[in-house]
């Protein structure tokens, strides 16, 4: 059955990116436990297997350095002090190995399952917490019974195998007391060594079931109900009002930027109301003409007049100002399928410009592929007064 929220509404859906990051700023991420216990567990039974022989060695060295002082030193007031520095400095070289092993195991397991997560709102005093209902109900709940059935699988799987290995080396421990003491304490040190090893390694079997467990029910907890989406959906992209406003003031900013770039056109194609087209070429930096700025109606008017005010050529040829008005964006080159057309036009502005006498209006040819871009009328666009 799905868990419900307070006012009754299951929670059925799966938690977002945005829920599962907000409660991991508040320290909320998946944890086992058991995974943590058994990483550590296991590491120290190789630590000491691999560090066993150098800790063993160094504890000597202090046992020589703390019992076989000198007649002078005896009665020196100050060299206690010299012993129990070096004897200090010897201990930690002895257990910084094998200390290190565990600092690393205890930081680094828990980013295996939910990564490091530090919070400051998980620090802060909850005093739900305190309430003696909510405290039954945990005692009493579904993860207390899954946290007994743990602790008695535990139980069981150490309890059995200890009983095992202790079947297993009943004769070695019997014979523990025909060695003397250093072979004793070799031997000793050997077996409970590797059996701690192996009851470690019984608990992987735990942590298996219960990191599963612990990733299904942070799930869990984290559902959400169809309302709860789509009111984080609604946060996240914004409501639609807000949205289309902020469409419009883009839309309002990229053609003041466009409107900028009209004085620096070539020529201007028009319609001659209802589209206009602003070409620019560069034969040393551009490959092609390129569409500096377009627009449909009051669009299309405000470019023929601010090419008015810096004396920019208008053409007018309706089929090519709506072939280029379709199948090019702002500040890109031009179709190939027009390259023709363009040139026929932009050679009659140049004549123009040198005063050339006797220039005569091209009429540019739309290849075959165009006329539908060239009998396509404006896009919605509504129809400005007469320049």
């Amino acid at each position: 059955m799905a868990e419900e929220n307070e006012n009754g509404q299951e929670k059925t859906e799966e938690p977002t990116p945005k829920k599962r990051e907000d409660a991991r700023k508040k320290g909320q991420v998946p944890r086992s436990r058991e995974l943590n216990t058994t990483v550590i567990m296991v590491l120290g039974a190789l630590g000491l297997l691999t560090f066993g022989s150098y800790m063993a060695g160094q504890l000597f060295s202090v046992f020589d350095l703390s019992f076989n002082v000198s007649r002078q030193d005896i009665y020196d007031p100050h060299a206690p002090f010299g012993y129990l520095r070096e004897a200090i400095l010897i201990g930690l070289a002895a257990v910084a190995p094998f200390g290190l092993l565990m600092l690393l195991a205890a930081l680094l397991t828990p980013a295996v399952l939910g990564g490091w997560a530090f919070s400051a709102q998980a620090m802060q005093p909850k005093f739900s917490k305190m309430n003696p209902l909510k405290g039954l109900q945990r005692m009493f709940g579904v993860k207390a019974l899954v946290e007994l059935a743990k602790a008695l699988a535990k139980v069981m799987v150490v309890g059995g195998v200890s009983a095992v290995l202790i079947w297993g080396l009943r004769d070695r421990i019997m014979a523990l007391g025909s060695l003397s003491l250093g072979d004793g304490l070799h031997e000793g040190a050997d077996m409970f060594f590797w059996a701690f090893l192996a009851i470690s390694a019984t608990l992987i079997l735990v942590a298996a079931v219960d990191i599963p467990y612990q990733l299904w029910d942070h799930t869990k907890k984290l559902k959400m109900t169809r309302q709860e989406v789509k009111d984080e959906f609604k946060q996240t992209d914004g409501k639609p009002e807000v949205k289309s406003r902020i469409r419009q003031m883009q839309q309002e900013l990229a053609r003041g930027r466009m409107m900028e770039n009209v004085p620096q056109a070539d020529v201007i194609v028009t319609n001659p109301t209802h589209f206009a087209v602003a070409l620019r070429y560069d034969g040393e930096r551009m490959g092609a003409p390129r569409l500096i700025a377009k627009g449909v109606g009051v669009v299309a008017l405000r470019i023929r007049e601010l090419g008015a005010e810096h004396d920019i050529p208008r053409f007018e040829a309706p089929p090519l100002a709506r072939a280029l008005y379709h199948t090019t964006e702002l500040d890109q080159e031009i179709p190939a399928g027009l390259y023709l057309a363009v040139a026929q036009v932009l050679a009659y502005i140049y004549q123009l410009r040198s005063a050339a006498r006797g220039a005569t209006p091209p009429n540019p040819e739309i290849p075959e592929e165009f006329l539908k871009y060239a009998n396509a009328a404006a896009p919605g666009a509504p129809e400005p007064p007469s320049a």
